[in-house]
């Protein structure tokens, strides 16, 4: 039997009824995993964060007119336990961890962390399922070699997952060494740097070519620092030139209504005392992703 956590805890706050993990759609994976975080931290206690912060979020959709968490279920799981480990071994454990969710049937949400986690969960869906396609939200491209040290850091997951497909879409760069640069142009992945979309070098149809390019299966991996600092100042590396609610939730509702988006993760939010809104913002973030992507 596998543990979820009460209303007490669980996200939203929802009763049992809609929670439980036998008859929940979703599953909600939480790694506060933290080892590589450069310049700002605190990412490890994100996952907590969204969590508390859900409870203020309504469970009615005024836009799409449902209550998905009643209509779907949703399982809040307890943060899983790194034990220690640290850079292949944290991947592979978080790795079997995710597989064994998608083996279940559930769409799964993984909360980090920082966003070294997120190749486990790319990799155990690209594992699942065919014709998948990377769509990458971040100020960084995070296409290093290695940094600090360490194949593992949050400035090289990218580079990790591209060690097993080339099939990514990165939305909102515009903070990378020349070396990504290089990367990028060499082995053509697709990326729509933020200069180039604010000065309409994409023209105004820029959403839907980003969703032109993606199969018809897609993992979204999105990093908060995506988001405009005025927006979302919660974060290790904040970087001006950044994106909006509006145009962001414009994006992500074309993409549920074009594609399947298989699963997500949501990382790098880097909770501040006293200064609750961004947490809101990263629970109502998973909450409409959850709305737009799941029918």
């Amino acid at each position: 039997m596998i543990k979820t956590l009460d209303i007490n805890k669980n996200f939203l706050a929802i009763e049992d009824e809609y929670s439980n993990y036998k008859d929940s759609a979703v599953a909600i994976l939480p790694v506060p995993y933290e080892a590589t975080t450069s310049y700002g931290k605190g990412t490890g206690k994100a996952p907590e964060a969204i969590y508390k912060a859900s409870h203020y979020v309504e469970f009615y959709d005024e836009e799409l007119d449902r209550e998905f968490c009643f209509e779907k279920g949703i399982a809040s799981l307890p943060s899983l336990k790194m034990k220690g480990l640290k850079g292949k071994p944290a991947i592979d454990f978080i790795y079997k961890n995710v597989k064994k969710h998608i083996d279940n049937g559930k769409f799964v949400v993984t909360l980090g962390g920082e966003h070294t986690i997120s190749t486990a969960p790319i990799k155990a869906h690209f594992d699942s399922y065919k014709d998948l396609s990377i769509l990458h939200f971040d100020a960084h491209s995070d296409l290093r070699d290695e940094y600090e040290g360490t194949k593992y850091s949050h400035a090289c997951f990218c580079s990790r997952v591209a060690e097993f497909t080339k099939d990514i879409t990165q939305v909102g760069i515009r903070a990378q060494c020349i070396d990504e640069s290089k990367f990028i142009k060499k082995n053509k992945i697709k990326t729509y740097y933020a200069y180039a979309i604010r000065n309409g070098l994409h023209g105004k149809n820029w959403m839907d070519k980003v969703i032109a390019g993606l199969k018809k299966n897609v993992y979204v991996t999105f990093d908060i620092d995506y988001f405009d600092p005025s927006v979302m100042p919660s974060t290790g590396t904040p970087e001006p030139l950044g994106f909006y609610w509006e145009e962001t939730m414009t994006l992500l509702k074309k993409l549920g209504q074009r594609r399947k988006v298989v699963g997500f993760d949501l990382v790098e939010l880097a909770p501040q005392k006293g200064y609750t809104y961004p947490d809101f913002l990263a629970a109502k973030l998973v909450y409409k992703m959850l709305n737009y992507f799941i029918r």
